[in-house]
Formats: structure tokens, sequence, C-alpha cells
């Protein structure tokens, strides 16, 4: 059933609501040893199922809550999939598309009254839901809207292990045993999903991560990082816009189809939308300053990591995302890592599949440049020369430069989390 204008507006300002009221009595009012306990029985004190997750856990969990923010095609799914590897992580794989198409889907009268403010008003009250475990808070926004608490449209379920593995899919026991990808077999095994059991499993995790590529800019964010219920660590994926730009033709080959005419003919077509690639490079930057300028609601939460980096030493910059999230790495991760990059894994999976997340990593690093022709690179660079310089991407000047891998186009940096 479309949700009407009237009620997604209604959402809209309660949405706002939330953010701009009772911060300070929150810092109050949570500060009590039973809060949270009593929050989560007075809650869900119809369900018996609650009793002992409310009674002997909700003080302990989620301890941490991770965001891993970024833009499209820029290594997140991968990256993401190393925080769902985790056993004590819930992870919820982009579940603000959840908001997007709501309001996509509403009538016109409703998204003139939208503006962006109300959109990332309603972005960070379901995060901030999700990270109190309150899975049925999606339901506002879940279409066709979801019975009993039952959904079939939850949002790449399957890209979460926590939403295809016990109480939440009791099929999932048997499954993971077989050590294939839970995008492999969730999606026929599991079946609908239950936002109850998906809530209830979150509240056994002692972290919660959430992905999203929906907010611009890390300045959004900052309700969030003030709110006295969450622990927020924010991880700030990066990517070089050239190699964004190539996964993202390969990906979305109709929304760029005169980009891709302009790479296989070398003439650049009369309509081609250059909005997309040189707002992706203004969001990036502006981010990337407010991070490294280290403001004091971002101190000890925000942590820059270019994707390049994490392809060419998996390993090293996973330990220092845990480290800097506060959680330990389990040999879980370590696995995941040794069996889904590096060289016995062919590098072309990422463009035969939308969302992969295996692949060569080392080899897709840098791959975009075999892919993209001159004139879009020199194009590009001049478009984002400010991202370029700012994260450390080498630009260059003929199309021999341009192939030679030899070379990487790619600075040492060091980024060094926010204290």
């Amino acid at each position: 059933m479309e949700c009407s204008w009237k009620t997604v507006l209604l959402l809209v300002c309660a949405s706002l609501g939330v953010q701009y009221t009772a911060i300070r009595t929150l810092r109050d009012s949570l500060s009590g040893p039973c809060q949270g306990s009593y929050r989560c029985r007075s809650r869900h004190h119809g369900d018996s199922r609650w009793a002992a997750l409310c009674d002997d856990n909700w003080m302990e969990l989620p301890r941490k809550h991770i965001l891993l923010f970024a833009t499209t095609r820029s290594g997140s799914s991968f990256t993401g999939q190393l925080l769902n590897q985790h056993p004590g992580i819930f992870y919820v794989f982009e579940p603000l598309y959840h908001v997007q198409q709501a309001f996509t889907n509403s009538s016109s009268r409703l998204r003139r009254t939208l503006d962006r403010r109300a959109l990332l008003g309603a972005y960070r009250d379901l995060l901030l839901n999700l990270y109190t475990c309150d899975l049925h808070f999606m339901e506002n926004y879940i279409r066709p809207e979801p019975q009993d608490h039952i959904t079939s449209s939850f949002f790449r379920r399957s890209s979460s292990h926590a939403l295809c593995s016990p109480p939440v899919c009791l099929e999932g026991a048997d499954a993971t045993a077989s050590d294939l990808p839970d995008e492999t077999w969730c999606p026929k095994k599991c079946g609908v999903l239950n936002l109850t059991l998906a809530s209830m499993s979150c509240l056994s995790k002692r972290h919660v991560a959430i992905k999203t590529v929906r907010i611009p800019e890390v300045g959004d964010l900052r309700t969030l990082t003030e709110d006295p219920r969450l622990d927020l660590k924010i991880i700030h994926l990066v990517r070089d816009p050239r190699a964004i730009l190539a996964s993202r033709m390969m990906a979305f080959s109709d929304q760029f189809r005169a980009w891709k005419i302009w790479n296989a003919t070398g003439r650049q077509p009369r309509f081609v939308d250059l909005s997309q690639i040189t707002s992706t490079c203004k969001d990036m930057t502006a981010s990337a300053e407010t991070g490294l300028q280290k403001p004091a609601w971002l101190r000890g939460r925000y942590l820059l990591v270019r994707y390049e980096d994490l392809a060419f030493n998996p390993v090293a910059k996973t330990d220092e995302i845990y480290k800097f999230v506060g959680v330990e790495m389990e040999d879980r991760v370590r696995t995941w890592i040794a069996k889904n990059t590096y060289s016995n894994v062919s590098a072309p999976s990422e463009w035969n599949y939308r969302y992969s997340t295996t692949r060569n990593s080392r080899a897709t690093a840098e791959n975009w440049r075999l892919r993209l022709g001159f004139d879009i690179v020199r194009t590009v660079q001049s478009l984002c020369n400010e991202t370029l310089a700012l994260l450390g991407y080498k630009q260059v000047h003929s199309a021999a430069e341009l192939r030679n891998l030899s070379h990487t186009l790619v600075e040492r940096r060091t980024f060094q989390p926010v204290t």
C-alpha cells in the first residue's frame, strides 16, 4: 500500500522534533542504573520472548554504535563485510534506502514540501532507532507495509549475517556451516523477515554497525554524535573519484550511457551529466575537511579510511578499524579476509555483480586505469582537483601515464583517528 503524503509528512515532522528536543533532558533521564532495562521491558512487555534479553543483557548491549559512512561505489559493500563477519556485531546494509524510497514514491505535493533538512532528519531518526535495536520503526518506511511485523521487502537482508542466522532464520545454523556466503543461500532458505526476531537478535549482540551511502556530509551526523544514548564511531570510507566513476559506469549502465559512449568513442557527447561526480567530490571533500579539522563533536569518533589502503593491506587496515571502534578483531574476520582478497580471487567479480564483496583487492584498487579513457580522466581531475589533492591521489597527464600500473597513483598518507 503506497504511503500517503500526509503520513510521510507526519513522520518528517516527528523526526525533526526528535532532532531538536530533549537531548539535555535525556542526559539526566538516562543516567540511572535501571533506565535501559525499564525501557526495554516497557516497550516489549507483551512478548515473553524479550524477558531474558531485557533482564540479563540490556545494560551491556550494545556497547558500540558504528557507522560506515561512504558514497556509492566506494568499496563500502566490501568494507561493510569486514564488520558483518564479526560474531558480536549486528550489521545492517543501507537501511536508509527505505526512507528514500518512501519519499520518492510519495505524491508530488509532499516532495515539494520536503527539503534536505527534513530528509536528513528522517535518516537520523531511523539510525537512532536502529542503534537502539527498534527495527519495528522501519515499518514506517518499508513498502508494502509489513503485516504482523513480517516483511519480504527488507533491502539486501542477505548482506547481514545476523538477519540470516538464528533466531531470525532457523535454517541459518545449517547453512552457515556450508561456508557459502549468505547472499547465496539466505534469500531461499530464510524466507520472510520477522522484525521482532530481528530486534531480539540485535539486542543479543554486543555492537551495532550500519552502512550508508545516502547521507551527504559528515556534518549531517553531528546530532547523533552528541546524542547521549549513543557511543557513535564513524568510519569515513573514501576512494579515488576516478575509480568511483568507473565503477558507477559498470554498475549503473543505464544512468551512465552518455559516459560509456564518451569512453568508447573518445568524444564527449553534447549532454553528459557532470553534476553527480561533481557533487560526490564536493561532499567527500567537505566531510574529510571537517573530520581532519578535529572539531570537538568528532573527537574519538571519526576515522578516515581510503579504500585503496584497505585493498593493499586488508589485514592491517581492518585491524586499525577495529582498534578505532574499540572492538577486538575476531579470527572469523581474518579468515574472511584471507578467502575474499588477494590473488586467489579473480578480479572481474566487482564488475559482474553490483554488490560483490569477493575480489582480488589489490587488482581492483587501480584497475579503473585500464577501463577509463584519458579524456574522461582528465575531466574528472579538473572537476575533483581539490579532492584528489586532499586525499592523496596523484593526477596523470597522459594516456601512457594512466595505463602504467607499475606506478601507483595513491600517495603514502597517514590519516590518524580524530582524538
